[in-house]
Parts: structure tokens; C-alpha cells; sequence
């Protein structure tokens, strides 16, 4: 039973609808709204099917006459009808009101007035009965089966022997004894010499051979390898040259045999190293472009060389015949061709579309990723009317540009520095956790954030609650002291601006994020960052601890870093984290990733897929990219310039 169907344009006027559910006019409102907001507007029509509380909305795009056809039903339900449904209406309206439409343009849907009521209820009643017509299919009987057939001779089996190649050779038998017998009177010189040259036989060549021959051929083998072997034997070992003990460094051509040069060691004074002089810090090392305005988060650059030109594939009308080379003849069957007076079809795109998924697939989008960017494209131009002097490449390709624009641009935008101040006129500090995978960059890029939100004069409080990885407290201590060294408490009027509340390791992060955030409260901190261990998205101890700690401490920004390296592995990666988080978590609304950092972005040149595949995959916004190991490599991510190294050939 349906709930509701309704056709809208696309500037979201609604022509016609009908509820099957009593109940207000209002209903089925929330349901096309979060479809429009979540598919139409993001670009993500891959799939016909979407998902909304308990129903499931199933639509199909008319991009001819700018329709959009839509049916809801209940999620439980397994209707088989409803494409064939919405295929039947689709092409009755389309029918029905084609002259309309044609004559009256956007002025009839305006002021037109559809009463589809009776046909949509005959083409209803024909899908219900359709589907209920189809009778289960029957199983086979042993009679109508292969295996009725074959007679008991047929499936016995000699061992070493495949049963196809039974009835073969016996057939082959007195051909192949024939056949040798007179092989070896006419050219006897070359089985000589075939002999001597071909190795072993192959077993192929043993299945079609007789028993006794097989045989012959082992034992002249077996006797060829024992005359190979005396003949090794024979030979006088050569007299090996006495190694000297020890193992002896290896000198390169280039380099320095003196190891006593590579030495920089500093002497120790009765065995106490506390007498060594330590390794001075230059802090402005750490700084990297001194030239930069402070506090200011630059946008991603990228710089596009001119754009080659491309094959281009025009259409052309089979109905016409192609116009003969020369005069004015080709001339005006090249412009006919050019002209757009002919919708696009789906033959039309498939070639071009397979060009754009392997492009993809080749700058690191992942494949189902790049499957469903490439079938969403397909559903947006199928059946629109192409404008004049336009080309199908010219026209996917623009298609695409647009959708991969706008699935960078999610719907919610991330500023963390309007948040911070929303927060401190609350009196409390804002609070962000890092999450992710084992060695995608989480502390480097916690400690540029950190020097980001110190140069817009917020203090941070650093909470290390990565308690399982060696080393890693000693690294934001570490960080910790550098960023103090490049804006002392002198400079902010005797306030410390960076700290780090540490309790060592084998502790429970959960506890210490809580006492952080406490600390923080007490001590007046802007911000609390939270470190925390990489973990694999298919730890189930280590994800459940991740989700306690986020649903005990309930922090303002989820962050999940990933790296800008990985493929079909980013899918994998946040699916399983969401999912993770979702199971885990006791609260009756779940809390996600709510932004991405993508790291390592410096390393990839144009192969940057990833970016597209992890905002496809949450639908959340990338909040930052790291560029480099200075605390200054950090951006903001700029789609146009993604999109266009995305779209470099």
C-alpha cells in the first residue's frame, strides 16, 4: 500500500498528489523536503531509492520537462510494483500533458490544471494485479535435470584421470600409435632432434600419449637427469677464498670509509651525558612562511595548467544519413551534427561516462564512489534537450564539474571560531575530539590547530588521551613546549596560552577527557582539544571505548582524520567509524563525525579522490587540510581548486 505519490518540478511546484494514508495534507511534506535537501540539491541521485524514518521514497527525474516523480511508501514493506509504477506514470503524464508542456512552457504549469486522478488509479490497480499474477517458479524434476541423462558408465572416475578426457582418449588410441609409427619412418632425423631439444613433456602432451609411451618418456627422463648430475659431480670445485671473521662496514663510492668523521657524538664525562650540551631550538623553523598574516586560515591553491584539448564526441541523428566529404554537402552535415535539437539518450553518454569513472577511479575516488557520481550525472541529463554548438564530453564533463562543486559544499558548514565565541559568552570551554586511524597525522594536526586557534587569541588546553601508543604524551609534550616558545605568556599579558593535562598511559581515556574538561572549566581555557589512540575501524574494544568517550563528555566538534593517500580504504574507514560510534553509543540519538581533516594533501599532486569519496560517503564538511610539517600548513579547503585537479587529464 502506498502512503503517497506526488510530481513536482524542479522549481518546486507541486503539479499533482496523491495520499493513499489518510491523514493531514502535510504528511508526505518532511519526506520530499529531506529528499530535495539530501539527493536533489547534493547531487547524489547514484541511487533511486532513499530512506526517511520509516518510509522509503522511491523518484525518478524527467529532464525534458524539469518533473520529478516520487513515491512513498511504508520501509517495511517489500512492494515489487513501484518501479513499474512509477515507469507507467511517468511516461502516461509525460503523454498526457506533452502539448502543454511543449506550448506553454513554465505559464502551464502555472496555471495548468492536471486531474491524473483515474488514470493513476487504473495504472495502480495494473501494477497490483502484475505483480500478483507472477506464480512462484517450480522446481525442476530429476527428469528434466542434466544428471537424469548421463548413464552410470559416464560418471565413474579413473583415478588421475579427468572425466572428460576418458572417452578422448580412448578414441585417440590406435590413432596416436598409427600416427607415431609412421612419424618415425618418414622424418626420423627430426624426432632425433625434437628429442634432444624438448625438455621434459608437458602434461597436456602426457594425457594424449599411451600408457607405455608415457612410461618410455619417464625412464628416458630419469636417466637424462642422472647423467646431468655425474657430469656436476665430475667437476673440480673451485678453491673458495677464506672469508675473514668478523663483519666489515660497508664503504660506498661516494661516501667515506672513516667512521670516526661520522661520529658527532658528544664525549661523556665519567659516564654522565648531563655535561652535553643541548640541541638548540630555532622556533621560527617550525613557523615556515614567516610572510603570512597571523591568525588567518589561507584557502587550498592549486594551479591548473591550460586545458588540452579533448576528443570530443558529437551527436549525430541515426534517422539521417550521414552526409558525403566535400562541398557544401559535409560542411552542413558537420553543423547538423553540432546543432542540439536532439535530447540525450543514454547510448549516447555510456562511452563518455565509462572515459569520466576510469578518470576517476585514476585520482583516488573510490570505485563504487565513482560509479555513483557517474550514474547520477546520467539521471540528471537523460532526455534533456542540449543547447546549440554543445558536445556530449563538453556536456558530461560540465555536469560532472557541477556535481563534484556541489558535493564538496555539504550542507553544513563548520566555523569553529564563531563556535568558540558562542561558547565563551556561555562560560565554557569548546571542546574537540580527533579520531581515526593509526598513523593518519591526528597529533601534528591537533598541534597546527592549536597554533591557529592561538594566533586568533584563544588559549588551548591539549588533553592527551592517547594512553596506549608509546610516546605519544611525550610528543605533545613536545608540542606543547614549542608552541609555548612561539607565543610566551609575556606576549599575551602573563597568560599561558597552551598546556597539556596529561596522567600518563594505561588510563582511561574517557576519565581523562572528563577531568580535562573540568580543569579547563576552572582555569578559564577557550578551547579543549582531545587526543585520542588510533584505532582500526574494526577494533570492536578499542571503537567502543572511542564511543564511550564521546557520549560521556559529549564534545562540541567530532573530528575524524584520514589521510589524503588512501582509495577505496576512505569508504571503509568512515562507514565502520559512523556505524561504530551508532552501535556503541547509549544515547537514543547517536553522535557521528561531524567535519573531516584531511592530512598529507602535499603528497598526492592531483590524485585527490579522497576528498570527494569522504564527503560523499558522511555528507560532512572537510574543516581543514594539512599541507606539510610546519605549523603553518594548514588550509581550508577550496572545491573549485579540488574539482579542477580532480578534472586535469
Amino acid at each position: 500500500m502506498l502512503d503517497f505519490f506526488t510530481i513536482f518540478s524542479k522549481g518546486g511546484l507541486v503539479l499533482w498528489c496523491f495520499q493513499g494514508v489518510r491523514g493531514p495534507a502535510a504528511a508526505c511534506t518532511a519526506p520530499v523536503n529531506a529528499l530535495i535537501r539530501s539527493v536533489l540539491l547534493q547531487e547524489r541521485g547514484g541511487n533511486n531509492s532513499f530512506n526517511h524514518e520509516a518510509l522509503t521514497l522511491k523518484y525518478k527525474l524527467d529532464n525534458q520537462f524539469e518533473l520529478v516523480f516520487v513515491v512513498g511508501f511504508q520501509k517495511i514493506l517489500t512492494l515489487t510494483y513501484v518501479d513499474k509504477l512509477i515507469d507507467d506514470v511517468h511516461k502516461e503524464f509525460r503523454d498526457k500533458y506533452r502539448n502543454e508542456f511543449q506550448q506553454k512552457g513554465t505559464l502551464g504549469l502555472l496555471n495548468g490544471t492536471f486531474d491524473f486522478k483515474e488514470d493513476f488509479l487504473h495504472l495502480l490497480r495494473e501494477a497490483e494485479e502484475s505483480s500478483k499474477i507472477r506464480a512462484p517458479t517450480a522446481m525442476k524434476t530429476f527428469e528434466q535435470s542434466v544428471k537424469s541423462q548421463k548413464t552410470v558408465k559416464s560418471m565413474i572416475e579413473t583415478r588421475g584421470e579427468k572425466p572428460k578426457e576418458k572417452a578422448k582418449n580412448k578414441k585417440n588410441k590406435g590413432s596416436k600409435k598409427e600416427a607415431s609409427g609412421t612419424e618415425a619412418a618418414t622424418v626420423p632425423s627430426k624426432a632425433a632432434s625434437a628429442t634432444k631439444q624438448n625438455p621434459p613433456v608437458a602434461t597436456g602432451d602426457r594425457e594424449e600419449l599411451t600408457k607405455e609411451e608415457i612410461l618410455q618418456k619417464n625412464r628416458e627422463e630419469f636417466f637424462r637427469k642422472r647423467l646431468k648430475g655425474g657430469e656436476k659431480s665430475n667437476k673440480s670445485p673451485k678453491p673458495e677464498t677464506q672469508k675473514e671473521k668478523g663483519k666489515k662496514p660497508r664503504v660506498w663510492e661516494l661516501g667515506n670509509s672513516n667512521a670516526k668523521v661520522l661520529d658527532y657524538s658528544s664525549s661523556t664525562t665519567n659516564g654522565n651525558t648531563d655535561t652535553c650540551p643541548t640541541e638548540e631550538y630555532d622556533p621560527y623553523v617550525a613557523l615556515g612562511d614567516r610572510d603570512r598574516e597571523p591568525g588567518r586560515l589561507y584557502d587550498l591553491e592549486y594551479e591548473s595548467d591550460e586545458e588540452e584539448p579533448e576528443e570530443e564526441k558529437v551527436i549525430q541523428n541515426p534517422s539521417q544519413p550521414r552526409a558525403k566529404k566535400g562541398g557544401l554537402g559535409g560542411m552542413f552535415g558537420m553543423l547538423k551534427g553540432l546543432v542540439g535539437s536532439k535530447s540525450l539518450t543514454r547510448e549516447d553518454m555510456d562511452s563518455v561516462l565509462e572515459k569520466m569513472k576510469d578518470h576517476l577511479i585514476a585520482k583516488n575516488v573510490a570505485a563504487d564512489i565513482a560509479v555513483q557520481l557517474c550514474e547520477s550525472v546520467a539521471k540528471k541529463l537523460e532526455g534533456k534537450v542540449m543547447g546549440t554548438f554543445t558536445t556530449v564530453t563538453s556536456t558530461v564533463k560540465q555536469a560532472l564539474q557541477e556535481s563534484l562543486v556541489q558535493i564538496l559544499q555539504p550542507q553544513r558548514r563548520v566555523d569553529m571560531l564563531r563556535d568558540i565565541m558562542d561558547a565563551q559568552r556561555h562560560r565554557r570551554p569548546y571542546v574537540v575530539t580527533f579520531c581515526g586511524v593509526n598513523g593518519v597525522g591526528k597529533s601534528t594536526n591537533l598541534a597546527k590547530i592549536s597554533f591557529w586557534l592561538i594566533e586568533n587569541g584563544f588559549s588551548v588546553l591539549i588533553a592527551a588521551c592517547d594512553t596506549f601508543r608509546a610516546g605519544a604524551v611525550e610528543q605533545l609534550r613536545t608540542h606543547t613546549h614549542r608552541l609555548n616558545a612561539l607565543h610566551p605568556p609575556e606576549s599575551h599579558g602573563g597568560r599561558t596560552m597552551v598546556q597539556l593535562y596529561e596522567k600518563g598511559y594505561g588510563k582511561d581515556a574517557a576519565g581523562i577527557a572528563m577531568e580535562a574538561i573540568l580543569y579547563a572549566r576552572n582555569q578559564g581555557f577557550d578551547v579543549v582539544l582531545v587526543d585520542t589512540a588510533g584505532r582500526m575501524q574494526d577494533n570492536a574494544p578499542l571503537m567502543t571505548a572511542l564511543a564511550k568517550l564521546i557520549a560521556v563528555n559529549t564534545p562540541d566538534l567530532v573530528l575524524f582524520v584520514g589521510e589524503a593517500l588512501v582509495g577505496n580504504e576512505a569508504v571503509d574507514q568512515l562507514v565502520k567509524f559512523n556505524k561504530a560510534l551508532a552501535d556503541h553509543s547509549m544515547a537514543q540519538t547517536p553522535r557521528l563525525i561531524d567535519g573531516i581533516v584531511l592530512t598529507k594533501f602535499d603528497t598526492i599532486d592531483d590524485k585527490v579522490g579522497a576528498a570527494i569519496s569522504m564527503t560523499y560517503i558522511t555528507s560532512k564538511p572537510i574543516v581543514f587540510v594539512g599541507t606539510g610539517q610546519t605549523y603553518c600548513d594548514l588550509r581550508s579547503l577550496n572545491a573549485k581548486a579540488v574539482v579542477t585537479a580532480l578534472m586535469k587529464a
